[in-house]
């Protein structure tokens, strides 16, 4: 396979179109690989996108449950969130595990690092697989009030994604990487 070495776009111009606390938003007028003027927008998000698949002892792992706004759906999800940038993926990957649920893990490897959706964002996630648990308290964020966390061996949580009840990407992938490892 033949990497390209050099950029092929070139960036005629960029404009900030908005910014709040989690993302900023900008307009590129750019000229494409085969030569045509047009527009890209682009999301740099502020945070590092981290997720965590929990495995205990007996096969089990744990999924949240969460009401997500920007899709009007129910979603199942590894437990996840946004570390910031300066931090290490690790100690962000820790605290979103024992804060939405509860759990501490002794055990940590770093199982991929990928691109959420490298056609609109830079977006950088991690996924972590973590081991030899044990249940402290929660520390939910206001915007997870409402969360519901579950316990289910892996194997359910896999065929969910053959099922597509769990359609959050990160999730996915993160299921399905820890799938091929484990050897299921």
């Amino acid at each position: 396979m033949k990497k390209q070495e050099k950029n092929p776009w070139t960036t005629l111009d960029r404009k900030q179109m908005y910014e709040n606390p989690w993302i900023k938003l900008e307009e590129h007028q750019i000229i494409n690989p085969g030569g045509g003027e047009g527009v890209y927008g682009k999301v740099f998000f502020k945070n590092k996108a981290i997720g965590i698949i929990p495995i205990d002892e007996e096969g089990n792992t744990w999924l949240v449950g969460q009401y997500r706004y920007t899709i009007d759906e129910y979603s199942w999800e590894i437990p996840e969130g946004g570390g910031p940038m300066h931090e290490e993926p690790l100690t962000s990957a820790k605290r979103e595990l024992k804060e939405e649920t509860g759990l501490i893990a002794n055990h940590w490897e770093m199982i991929m690092r990928f691109h959420t959706s490298n056609s609109v964002t830079d977006e950088v996630g991690y996924i972590y697989l973590a081991k030899e648990l044990t249940q402290g308290e929660q520390n939910l964020e206001e915007s997870e009030s409402d969360l519901i966390v579950k316990k289910l061996p892996f194997t359910e949580a896999l065929k969910m994604v053959m099922n597509q009840e769990i359609t959050d990407s990160m999730s996915v992938a993160g299921i399905l990487k820890t799938a091929r490892i484990l050897g299921i």
